[in-house]
């Protein structure tokens, strides 16, 4: 190895050969390299002798070539030509297992040797460390062909700074996360442990807050909860009340429609309401049963009042008149005779189309017409009274033109009824219930002394006709 100043320059080494001889040189140029670097542990190793290294001493490991190497390595005799291939071939084998053989035991007494000068390169490092800031011990970690002659750059160092500090970041986190999944934490430094005491302790009171708020909530969805059951439990126990009045027809009759109303004076007081009013209509049934012996006139059976027209639908027998039907204050007078003191079942249909009519009496077609008040839509919302003709919407009644008599299943229907259907219903064969106006006790209200009676059976009436 040539000397330069300071520094032990190992002579640069040619690249491995596959000739014994190649391979012996190799192993001698690095049983070299390693007895220089044993000789920088004491001092400087020169190609003649050693002496001592100066302080701050840098060292720079360079090759030597193979030539210079010959004095202080010597490699193995070239085998001697002129035998046969066979066994020349074998001598060079044996020769290059004895070779192989010395380098093992080479390479084991060399490491020894860099065990020891490690721990020699470690106390230098220590001690040379505090004095310079140990910059060649950073620079001989990272691998670099330097021991600390060059200073780093600034912004190197400020980048390495960065890195070390995440990584410390990084391992404070797993270490949290390793706390949160092992609750045993005494073996931990002290100040660690208090931090994250501290930290515990800030969870725990957000976790009471939160608590203490799903509390309040819960308390609050309760109240409303309870109050929500009341309102519920009272809609029900309305709806249960209303259910056993319908079922028990909120009367003393057998069913909600056996009942009559009884109209026996002719005054201006006397009279029923139906509580329902009519949508409206562009054709219409209704069927009552009535009895009568009134004169001059049965009265007005029924009569339907909306705001601008006193007269949207009245059926009427006033005086010596035979009975009449108007409807819009526009009149047709009816074949019909019920004014003979029994029973009768009578019907009239009615429909926008051309205004035609049809009356029946005791499931008997009488007459039929049209032009009556045709193309006009009965008005919803209006007042419907039995018994009275009204002159202004619910009131203004004439007590020459009241029904004296009884009455019973008035029903209303939104269609014109078919003739079989109308017989039927007259004949007491069926039973249908108007699905406008049906004739139920708690749908009729009675004034001024009308009053509501068990009526006869259906059967009971048809014998008195």
């Amino acid at each position: 190895a040539a000397r330069r100043g300071d520094r032990i320059i190992p002579a640069p080494v040619s690249p491995p050969s596959s000739s014994p001889r190649s391979a012996a040189g190799m192993l001698c140029v690095v049983a070299g390299l390693l007895l220089a670097v044993a000789a920088g542990g004491r001092g400087s190793v020169a190609a003649g002798g050693d002496q001592e290294s100066p302080p701050g001493s840098r060292f720079v490991c360079t090759s030597l070539p193979l030539d210079a190497a010959g004095a202080g390595c010597p490699l193995p005799p070239v085998p001697v030509h002129g035998l046969p291939p066979e066994e020349e071939l074998k001598a060079t084998v044996l020769q290059l297992r004895e070779t192989v053989l010395q380098q093992k035991e080479t390479i084991g007494n060399q490491r020894e040797a860099i065990r020891e000068l490690t721990g020699k390169l470690s106390s230098c490092e220590s001690a040379d460390g505090k004095s310079s800031g140990g910059s060649w011990k950073k620079e001989l970690g990272k691998g670099k062909d330097t021991m600390g002659d060059l200073p780093r750059d600034p912004a190197q160092v400020i980048d390495q700074l960065s890195r070390t500090m995440q990584t410390l970041k990084d391992r404070l986190e797993s270490l949290e996360h390793q706390l949160r999944a092992n609750v045993s934490y005494a073996a931990l430094p002290n100040d660690l442990r208090e931090m994250l005491q501290r930290r515990l302790g800030d969870l725990e009171r957000q976790l009471l807050s939160k608590v203490a708020e799903l509390e309040d909530e819960k308390s609050l969805l309760h109240n409303e909860t309870s109050a929500h059951r009341q309102k519920t439990e009272s809609a029900l126990n309305a709806l249960l009340e209303r259910v056993s009045e319908l079922e028990k027809g909120n009367s003393a009759f057998k069913s909600p429609d056996e009942f009559k109303v009884s109209l026996p004076l002719r005054t201006n007081y006397l009279y029923g309401k139906i509580k329902k009013t009519l949508p409206e209509l562009y054709a219409f049934t209704v069927c009552l049963w009535l009895r009568s012996s009134a004169s001059p006139g049965i009265g007005t059976p029924f009569s339907y009042a909306v705001p601008g027209q006193a007269n949207e639908i009245v059926l009427i027998e006033w005086g010596n008149n035979p009975i009449e039907l108007l409807i819009n204050d526009k009149v047709a007078q009816l074949p019909l005779f019920i004014s003979d003191g029994k029973w009768h079942h009578i019907c009239i249909t009615w429909t926008t189309r051309d205004g035609m009519w049809e009356a029946f009496q005791d499931g008997e077609k009488l007459g039929t017409g049209e032009n009556l008040a045709p193309w006009h839509p009965i008005k919803p919302g209006g007042v419907l009274i039995l018994g009275q003709e009204q002159d202004t919407v619910g009131g203004r009644f004439d007590a020459t033109q009241a029904f004296v008599g009884e009455m019973s299943q008035f029903n209303i229907w939104d269609r014109v009824l078919k003739a079989e259907d109308i017989t039927n219903i007259a004949n007491c064969s069926t039973n249908m219930p108007g699905n406008i106006i049906p004739w139920v006790d708690n749908n009729v209200d009675v004034f001024g002394g009308a009053t509501k009676w068990p009526v006869e059976t259906c059967e009971e009436r048809l014998l008195d006709l």
